[in-house]
């Protein structure tokens, strides 16, 4: 299903004017130099064709569109009109002269195959050029000295004809080259799982570039290349095991490459990298995907510092949702500017070797996406610690709480990244290894945020939402009447923490937080005799005291312990609400404070 939808998105891409998706037997590559020729093949300069990055003084090499390139990690496989200097020039840095010589060679007899017959000045002018190139003076040429070093070190090379275009772009050396790779094509035909027609199928995939950790001249994301995993007489073909008719093998990799070249419209959690589309040309619902994944980028979307030029139409559609997100309200349907039955799709890719592993892949329409991650926003609301923190926050933001924060490694796991990620995308319940995570966090550090408490709300919201448990606690705000014993131990020991504060006047350096807050939360019978005994001091020494001791005596009748004793220990589940009770209490006190 993964394969079908990115042909289909690369046929509807190919036929919108405005996309520059590659078309078949071409691809993008990123060249660095093109060698500027005469008429007669003599070599007149060469023009660096790498660009500005915006982002200190490195320069990039420029993406164009030029013959679709051979996959090769070892052996001989000339490209046509663009490859690295070892092809093209004979010359490379550190390497096999001997093998660098049969790569020039097999270049050469590459382009005398397909443009012996071609009548055009850039066709004969290349021909000249490659066949009274002399490979063993080409260091010393005087048009190479300027860049020699950085052109040996494997940045790509295309031709130019002076006083016209580049050479790959002229009309009857691309006839020539469409020709030659139709005739070129070997391997067995069979049936395509892509699209069900009998054709000749794909022995080799193309390989997949852009995924974070992944080796930069990319992986693949369909092979097979050991007797393990092959089978029924399909030893050593690699992609017969799953027969991939060659269209929609360019097809799914060149639209794949095309999404992960674009990083407006990708996103990083651990070691996945998140990619999205719809079946749709252009790019407004992409953008509107990316900022509803991101919101931090509302913040400076569009001006100056913006990172990415979004489209308005997309800008105020998730405006208008996270201000209605942030009144606790539904966002209701789509505007006219977006179909909400739109298809989109969502797909996560990390790292494997040579291959490429696939986290998750997951389909929807446009409305239940927005849906989805609009109700992940919505249980995550709850009232903030400070007026400065964000009424809704990024995935990323989130992840990052399951950090120790003195660790090196600031990215989540990798699994936990994608499992969440995909609760939220299928409004599924939440991993309980989130809410592991967040309260091995509390225990270490004795602290619930903002972020924290979010997540623990959302993660029991979710949990318990179909059996309606502990919806009373599952709040924005603090709920004075509620008389759950986990939710109301967890106020009390906000209140008691509060008083020790205020009759030492701040000058404190460990408080009951930092020396009792786990053992009260997870087993509070043995704590709460010992902190409300340390309460009395505190309280004789406050000129208010009077009242500390009053909202004390309030938070005990809820706990009823004369008949219901304070529990031994509680669940995990009862501590996330401990805890919840201790953040809404401690907002509260601070609130009435100000």
């Amino acid at each position: 299903m993964i394969l079908q939808s990115l042909v289909k998105y690369y046929e509807i891409l190919g036929e919108d004017e405005e996309s520059d998706i590659a078309k078949p037997g071409y691809c993008k590559a990123k060249v660095s130099y093109a060698l500027n020729i005469s008429k007669e093949g003599e070599l007149l300069e060469v023009i660096p064709l790498k660009i500005p990055s915006g982002k200190g003084n490195k320069d990039f090499p420029q993406v164009m569109e030029v013959p679709e390139q051979e996959k090769r990690s070892s052996g001989i496989k000339p490209n046509f009109l663009c490859d690295n200097s070892g092809y093209v020039l004979g010359i490379v840095k550190n390497k096999n002269p001997d093998k660098t010589k049969n790569c020039f060679e097999a270049f050469k007899d590459l382009h005398n195959k397909i443009l012996s017959d071609v009548d055009c000045d850039e066709a004969r002018a290349v021909l000249v050029f490659l066949n009274k190139w002399d490979i063993e003076k080409a260091k010393e040429h005087p048009a190479l000295q300027d860049n020699l070093e950085d052109i040996i070190s494997g940045g790509n090379i295309v031709f130019r004809l002076d006083g016209k275009g580049y050479i790959h772009q002229n009309t009857k050396i691309k006839k020539a080259w469409e020709e030659y790779k139709l005739s070129s094509t070997e391997g067995r035909e069979g049936q395509c799982l892509v699209s069900g027609e009998i054709c000749r199928i794909a022995r080799l995939h193309p390989n997949i570039k852009g995924v974070r950790g992944s080796k930069s001249a990319g992986a693949a994301l369909v092979s097979f290349n050991a007797a393990a995993y092959e089978s029924y007489g399909k030893d050593g073909a690699q992609g017969l095991n799953a027969p991939i008719g060659e269209y929609a093998a360019f097809a799914y990799t060149t639209v794949l490459n095309h999404i992960l070249a674009d990083d407006a419209h990708k996103q990083h959690l651990g070691d996945t990298t998140v990619v999205f589309w719809a079946e749709s040309p252009g790019k407004k619902i992409q953008d509107l995907a990316s900022l509803f994944l991101d919101p931090g980028e509302l913040k400076t979307v569009n001006t100056e510092n913006a990172k990415y030029i979004r489209d308005e139409r997309a800008v105020r559609e998730v405006e208008g949702a996270f201000d209605k997100i942030s009144q606790g309200l539904r966002i209701g349907d789509l505007s006219e500017a977006f179909n909400k039955d739109t298809r989109f799709y969502i797909l996560g890719l990390s790292p494997n070797a040579a291959r490429l592993s696939v986290r998750f892949f997951i389909r929807d329409s446009l409305g239940g996406f927005v849906e989805k991650i609009s109700r992940h926003y919505l249980d995550m609301r709850i009232e903030k610690q400070f007026e400065e923190e964000p009424d809704v926050f990024s995935i990323y933001r989130l992840l990052y709480e399951t950090v120790n924060p003195k660790s090196e490694e600031k990215s989540a796991s990798p699994l936990l990244a994608g499992s969440v990620l995909r609760s939220i995308l299928t409004g599924s319940p939440y991993p309980s290894a989130l809410f592991n995570a967040i309260m091995i966090r509390i225990r270490a550090e004795r602290e619930v945020n903002y972020y924290k408490a979010s997540i623990i709300k959302a993660y029991l919201l979710r949990k318990y939402r179909e059996q309606n448990k502990y919806k009373e606690v599952l709040s924005m705000s603090l709920n004075e009447h509620n008389n759950n014993k986990a939710y109301v131990l967890g106020r009390l020991f906000a209140v008691l923490e509060k008083a020790q504060r205020d009759a030492s006047d701040g000058k404190l350096n460990t408080t009951i937080r930092d020396r009792y807050f786990s053992s009260a939360c997870a087993t509070p019978a043995t704590v709460f005799p010992i902190l409300l005994k340390l309460s009395q001091n505190h309280i004789s020494k406050m000129d208010y005291g009077v009242a500390v001791d009053k909202k004390i005596g309030q938070i005990m009748d809820l706990l009823d312990i004369e008949n219901n004793p304070i529990p031994s220990h509680l669940t995990l589940d009862e501590q996330g609400i401990f805890a919840l009770g201790y953040y809404h209490q401690r907002n509260a006190e601070y609130a009435s404070k100000k």
